[in-house]
């Protein structure tokens, strides 16, 4: 089996990581596919080594907004260790590319028998938590300037790539504002030689001075992954 990149993975002792793959199977994330939909229990976790998936939420007849993102940092499903688990949001694939994939009943036994597992996948899990309290906070205080500046870091972070694919529309779904909102800020970001758009293909120009723009939620999330993560070393 090829290497692991997940983050979350490698992170576990070399005999614990292999058993793991062994019970793992490879899947294609697929542009704009539903992983997993509100209110049904999830069926499989998911271990990304490239591509990224949104989390996104719907509330009555609102826009939907994404509340979480997911990359190769992280994994899709961390809430099978409280049991079962239906979920307020729908995963959608944003960023095409592959992962691993395990059966929700599977991961569990191997949680129960490798407490190494089980305490990464806990801290994965109390990691989101916390970022999606910070994104609440984010979407309510801070303005759609830097709240797409931090969107596109956090985008081009899990991409891993200066250039990737995404649409106006998508942008301002995910930020939950009108496309008229998002169409400003990034022309210009565009017109300050920031990012460079052209039909859905968006590349990262100048990096630090996107960061400059981002709020300070980018910094923090950064931040908060790096201490809950370290205390797994």
């Amino acid at each position: 089996m090829p290497q692991a990149q997940n983050l979350l993975i490698q992170q576990l002792p070399p005999a614990v990581r292999k058993r793991l793959q062994e019970q793992c199977e490879p899947f294609e994330l697929v542009l704009s596919a539903e992983l997993s939909k509100r209110g049904q229990p999830l069926s499989h976790a998911y271990f990304p080594h490239s591509g990224f998936i949104s989390l996104v939420i719907d509330v009555d007849t609102y826009p939907a907004l994404e509340v979480g993102m997911v990359g190769r940092e992280s994994m899709l499903g961390s809430e099978l260790v409280l049991g079962l688990a239906k979920t307020p949001w729908r995963a959608l694939v944003q960023g095409a590319g592959h992962c691993w994939r395990i059966d929700a009943q599977t991961l569990r036994q191997e949680c129960d028998a490798s407490p190494a597992l089980r305490q990464v996948i806990q801290t994965s899990l109390l990691v989101r938590l916390h970022q999606q309290t910070l994104a609440s906070a984010c979407e309510r205080f801070h303005e759609i300037g830097p709240r797409l500046a931090r969107w596109l870091l956090m985008s081009q972070d899990r991409a891993h790539a200066d250039t990737f694919y995404v649409t106006q529309e998508f942008m301002a779904l995910m930020l939950g504002v009108r496309r008229v909102g998002v169409t400003v800020a990034a022309n210009e970001f565009q017109k300050n030689g920031l990012i460079e758009y052209h039909r859905g293909e968006l590349t990262v120009r100048n990096r630090p001075a996107l960061q400059a723009q981002a709020c300070s939620c980018y910094a923090a999330d950064l931040q908060l992954h790096a201490e809950l993560t370290e205390g797994q070393a």
